[in-house]
């Protein structure tokens, strides 16, 4: 499924992003930056030892207590096919989305984007944050998710194509129901 806003292209597809071949793809990664489950420890597993590597210098040096909630990095993609890894921590929802949940899910698509436009980046790929371990419900951090997107679009106009990689068929349904009411 695709549309086009001003000059982005925005597609959503079921996939893994580990294979995807954009530019970057986004880690829904959590607050220590050393893995994890799910995308995280995908991402860190083909990725390989070079992200971490990186993680741990940003720690290190800028995050000493971890990234920040709705917070962004970059790293290098490693052995994936993207260049680039962005790193960013969605809210833990526990099942509830409230408005503080929800802000912290749009600085975290928002701020991805930002860094991406500021290194460069033109195509960038992004799961679902937030909605697996962490619990978000999928139809709400998927309507904040397009929001975010849709503002940055009509905002700074930079990035040419961004694409939801959505992990199961249900997700993907769920992304698509927000995305058909843009």
């Amino acid at each position: 499924m695709e549309i086009k806003i001003n000059n982005t292209k925005i597609i959503l597809k079921i996939g893994d992003i580990t294979e995807e071949d954009t530019q970057a793809i986004v880690n829904a990664a959590n607050s220590t930056l050393m893995g994890g489950g799910g995308v995280d420890g995908a991402i860190h597993r083909k990725g390989g030892s070079a992200i971490l590597e990186e993680c741990k210098k940003i720690r290190k040096e800028k995050y000493t207590d971890g990234l920040p909630t709705g917070e962004a990095v970059i790293t290098t993609g490693g052995n994936l096919k993207a260049n680039y890894v962005i790193h960013t921590v969605g809210p833990i929802c526990s099942g509830s989305f409230k408005e503080r949940e929800e802000k912290l899910l749009y600085n975290a698509y928002y701020n991805s984007l930002r860094l991406a436009k500021e290194k460069g980046i033109k195509s960038i790929s992004f799961p679902s944050i937030s909605t697996g371990a962490y619990r978000c419900p999928v139809d709400k951090a998927a309507k904040t998710a397009f929001k975010a997107v849709i503002d940055f679009i009509k905002n700074e106009n930079y990035i040419e194509e961004i694409r939801f990689v959505l992990f199961t068929q249900d997700v993907y349904e769920r992304y698509k129901e927000a995305f058909n009411e843009i």
